[in-house]
């Protein structure tokens, strides 16, 4: 299919499926969002939560100020990264070990810490790698905890709108117990039954060997596939039970499963800004931040379907479509789908291989990353970078007509300016200061360009710059072609995700502290209105320039340079 032979059934059928997601993503929209409001906002416990606040021995009604729940988040994950190393290193003498030695130290670190921050990169082959017990044990379970981790700090900074003169923003283990009994555990258990109606693999099989058509043997793996993948794409996680990930017939076996996970990945992320206007008071400000979302969404999804429907170059041509790294069964508008909903979310998981993509449409799967993912972005870090953005906004509006920026009744000062703004600093300086090094110490530079990059000039530059790129924002997509199982890379990536992940946080708790101790302040004539067209203008605008512009001239080394040749 190329842009001057695709049928209008082909572009009917994609345009039939996004249809499809965006009606379902209005059925859910109002009550998920609303759901979740009720759900942080309740002052009662469910028993299951009491006792679980009594086994980890806190107090569920005391407040916390910004640096307490911050201490929580940081402890729970310093945590998790020790578990999923210790099951990693000691995965041979576990139960359902499938004969598996254990995983090295580079790897297991760079594991343990991509699913701890909801990266879930993957330098490696999983059903080659881990046993049954790492894999529910340590990834499925903090696929659970990353994503209601991410959730609790957008609800910390949604209060700190809300609240006067408090200084706290909730309670960071009511949050996180709630979003996981609450929300993410029922979900999940639907979900998976749900997916195991269409095919996925659900069982304890350490697999089957069977005859080939050709006379030899293959070996075809089981495992609990449904029940990881429910988490995986609800959580916006993306970490795959097979190498091959949602492309992988056992975890996304039929089109109607793949539009299934698109919807999953969406849900939670769509409906938050839901929840956010339902808790501040205002819905009309959850539309303007939704709107905002869905506008980049659609922008990019357009241009990423349009540029592989094109082609690159005279092979794809004469091929007579841009198929090579996706599945008949998905199509290119299908691929396209889950592409964009994967990177413009944190989930990063694939059913194509975004390494095959065209020049361009591989550099838009890079921008909705490079944006921040905020359209609509990770559960929780979508919302919460999208309104660090609508600070930004409210800024700038307040420079440009010489009044002082307010947004949601609080005053945006220098305080609050220069912790929106370090926010928008730290992924752009982890990913061009990973990519840079890599190419430039000594050592690194030749085990780099000697083993982890298979394809030399502009499109290895780009695969390098993917994987500090998906790693720094926590994605997990990658460019196949690199071979990340270095030394050298296992740890720099592991590095990327820990300071993408944790120091935003910190900044975003910063500010919702910062603004939980303001007083409100009444609404002027000099006041921007932040629910009407022109605010959903203005920062999208501001989340195009101030950050994708950021990496223009390194992709115009790579992926441009490389999407210009003939």
């Amino acid at each position: 299919m190329s842009a001057v032979d695709a049928t209008p059934a082909d572009v009917w059928a994609g345009i039939a499926q996004v249809t499809t997601v965006v009606l379902l993503l209005v059925v859910v929209h109002r009550p998920l969002g609303d759901g979740m409001a009720r759900m942080y906002t309740s002052v009662k416990h469910m028993r299951v939560e009491r006792g679980t606040y009594r086994l980890i021995g806190v107090d569920p009604d005391a407040e916390q100020s910004w640096p307490a729940y911050l201490r929580g988040v940081l402890a729970f994950s310093v945590v998790g990264v020790l578990l999923v190393y210790v099951l990693q290193r000691t995965q041979q003498v576990l139960p359902g070990a499938l004969g598996l030695p254990a995983v090295t130290p580079s790897l297991a670190f760079n594991t343990a810490v991509s699913f701890v921050t909801n990266t879930n990169w993957q330098s490696y082959s999983p059903e080659a790698t881990l046993g049954f017990t790492v894999q529910a044990a340590g990834l499925a379970v903090q696929n659970f905890l990353s994503a209601a981790v991410g959730m609790a700090v957008a609800v910390a900074l949604v209060r700190g709108f809300v609240r006067r003169r408090t200084g706290t923003i909730g309670n960071v283990w009511v949050d996180v117990v709630r979003t996981l009994w609450r929300l993410l555990l029922p979900a999940a258990f639907v979900v998976a039954i749900v997916l195991v109606a269409g095919g996925v693999v659900q069982n304890l099989s350490g697999g089957t060997d069977v005859a080939t058509l050709l006379g030899g043997t293959q070996h075809i793996p089981g495992g609990q596939v449904a029940s990881q993948e429910a988490i995986k794409m609800l959580g916006t996680n993306g970490g795959g039970y097979f190498n091959a990930n949602s492309a992988h017939p056992f975890e996304n076996p039929q089109p109607w499963t793949n539009l299934v996970e698109v919807f999953l990945m969406l849900a939670i992320p769509f409906s938050l800004p839901r929840t956010f206007g339902t808790m501040v008071g205002d819905r009309r400000q959850g539309i303007a931040i939704l709107a905002t979302m869905g506008a980049i969404f659609l922008v990019s999804l357009s241009a990423m379907s349009i540029a592989e429907l094109a082609g690159g170059g005279s092979a794809t041509r004469a091929a007579g479509a841009a198929m090579e790294g996706k599945e008949a069964r998905f199509g290119i508008l299908g691929s396209t789908l889950f592409a964009t909903t994967s990177t413009a979310t944190s989930t990063g998981a694939v059913n194509s291989m975004h390494d095959s993509f065209t020049p361009l449409g591989g550099m838009m799967a890079m921008l909705n990353m490079m944006l921040g993912e905020i359209a609509p972005g990770g559960v929780g870090s979508g919302l919460y970078g999208m309104l660090v953005l609508a600070v930004i906004t409210v800024f700038i509006a307040g420079l440009l007509v010489g009044r002082t920026p307010e947004y949601l009744g609080k005053r945006i000062g220098s305080r609050e300016i220069r912790l929106a703004s370090l926010y928008i600093l730290v992924t752009p300086t982890l990913v061009l200061l990973g990519t840079a090094l890599s190419l430039v110490i000594p050592g690194v530079r030749e085990q780099v360009l000697g083993t982890s990059l298979y394809n030399p000039g502009n499109h290895g530059l780009s695969e390098l710059l993917y994987a500090f790129t998906s790693a720094a924002n926590n994605n997990g997509s990658a460019f196949g072609g690199i071979t990340a199982n270095t030394t050298w890379m296992n740890s720099a990536l592991a590095v990327a995700m820990l300071l993408g992940r944790f120091v935003p946080i910190v900044l975003v708790l910063a500010l919702a502290g910062s603004l939980a101790a303001q007083e409100h302040v009444p609404a002027t004539s000099g006041t921007l209105p932040t629910h009407r067209p022109l605010f959903v203008v203005l920062l999208g605008g501001i989340a195009v320039i101030v950050t994708a512009l950021t990496y223009f001239p390194v992709l115009a080394l790579g992926p441009l340079a490389e999407g210009l040749v003939k």
